[in-house]
């Protein structure tokens, strides 16, 4: 059997626990007509978190996985197949680096990532990493995008406004999910996001300006993750909503992701790439 060797990057982390249960989780998989595991190879965090020195499995509140949390990265990608990345955009691009010189698989779910950040992550793609990047790993979010994308296109010259909301401790906005979902809509009408999108509104805005697409932000509680795109009409609206109740769903689809990359050249790929959405 073969085996796919995972490091669960920000390990101290929600994210970082939901990958570490996640793969642990996995068994027996058939990966491009051969029976494949997943195991938790390395759990690394940065200095100073209070997870660094604990069981991988004990700190995500599962069995122990004899895997002690580290902050030495280099330790942890040695021998190593895959990373799992939900951390920072600064730590993201140090993994990517490492990812292109040892040709590893790099599941990105980092969100507030600049244009240069995301320049240098295809630079790493380029140079020998299989990276998948998702501002959202969930399934249903995923198709959700795609119906975004063909509503955007089917009606025209609806409103386009994007909603969402999240845990009072996420420090980006909008998420990248919401983010995601705008993409999606500026490419069914084949628009620029960045040249349309409406971020802030306040005071005296004047009217709505034709064909932008906006977005309001909601923070607070512990909220996994709610999004709505609204297309309004001439005597009409159309919702497409989407609520995450567990962070368990972007962890499976990021183990999913990394079991399809595995067997893909380098390059970098998105979740609709894994699901075959291009098709």
């Amino acid at each position: 059997m073969a085996e796919l060797k995972v490091v669960a990057a920000g390990a101290g982390g929600r994210m970082g626990a939901a990958n570490i249960r996640a793969v642990a989780a996995q068994s027996g998989l058939v990966l491009h007509g051969a029976l494949t595991s997943l195991r938790l190879h390395a759990a690394v965090d940065r200095a100073g978190s209070a997870a660094v020195g604990q069981d991988a499995g004990l700190f995500a509140g599962i069995a122990a996985l004899g895997v002690t949390i580290t902050d030495d990265m280099d330790a942890a990608l040695a021998g190593a197949d895959v990373i799992i990345d939900f951390t920072a955009p600064q730590a993201t691009l140090t993994l990517a680096a490492r990812a292109a010189a040892l040709g590893l698989v790099h599941i990105i779910g980092t969100t507030g990532c600049s244009e240069a950040d995301d320049a240098a992550i295809a630079r790493a793609a380029g140079d020998g990493a299989r990276i998948v990047k998702s501002g959202n790993f969930s399934m249903g979010m995923v198709v959700l995008a795609n119906l975004v994308e063909k509503a955007a296109a089917a009606l025209a010259d609806y409103d386009i406004e994007i909603l969402e909301m999240h845990h009072n401790r996420k420090v980006d906005a909008p998420s990248g999910s919401a983010l995601l979902l705008g993409e999606a809509a500026a490419k069914g009408r084949d628009i620029s996001l960045k040249a349309h999108s409406v971020r802030v509104r306040d005071g005296h805005t004047g009217p709505r300006e034709a064909g932008s697409i906006g977005f309001a932000t909601l923070r607070g509680g512990t909220v996994v993750g709610d999004h709505s795109v609204i297309l309004a009409g001439p005597g009409e609206r159309l919702e497409l909503n989407h609520r995450a109740e567990d962070r368990s769903i972007f962890a499976n689809g990021a183990v999913r992701a990394a079991i399809w990359a595995a067997g893909q050249a380098p390059g970098l790929y998105s979740m609709v790439d894994v699901l075959g959405l291009n098709d």
